[in-house]
């Protein structure tokens, strides 16, 4: 009885080591990847579309913002806040950090892309909300990260 007793004790410590608790923290990465979500549906460059540029259209440069910002903004943070899991808090803190940098670089292509002839004359409001949403987001889950070590 006693050892399945420890058995039992150790299963759930063991569980509980694995998992993070958000608690409110969680509620505000939820509502930061349904406005990076709004993001998508704003224009980035030109007449294109977050989601457009996912696809291709609008350039190199905001497509890989778009890539990261949707990858590790909104698919791994779901799927984080989902499975509770430590590790992928910090997957999803690294991979929002890296995704604002892409932002920053998507941002300076175009408000040089007058001078290159690119498409888009300056970055539209969804990539700007987009990557205000993602720098939100890395600060969140680095919390959430450092909160466990």
């Amino acid at each position: 009885m006693d050892e399945q007793l420890a058995a039992d004790v150790d299963s759930v410590v063991e569980k509980a080591a694995r998992t993070i608790d958000l608690g409110k923290r969680g509620f505000t990465i939820a509502v930061l990847v349904f406005v990076l979500i709004i993001g998508q549906l704003l224009p980035w460059v030109g007449d294109h579309v977050g989601w457009q540029v996912l696809t291709g259209q609008g350039g190199g440069i905001p497509q890989l913002f778009a890539a990261t910002s949707t990858g590790v903004g909104v698919f791994a943070s779901a799927l984080t806040l989902a499975l509770r899991r430590w590790w992928m808090a910090w997957v999803c803190a690294v991979g929002g950090w890296f995704a604002f940098v892409d932002g920053i670089l998507a941002i300076w292509s175009q408000q040089s892309s007058v001078a290159a002839n690119a498409i888009g004359t300056g970055p539209g409001i969804g990539m700007i909300v987009a990557w205000l949403a993602t720098m939100l987001l890395g600060i969140q889950w680095m919390r959430a990260a450092w909160s466990r070590t």
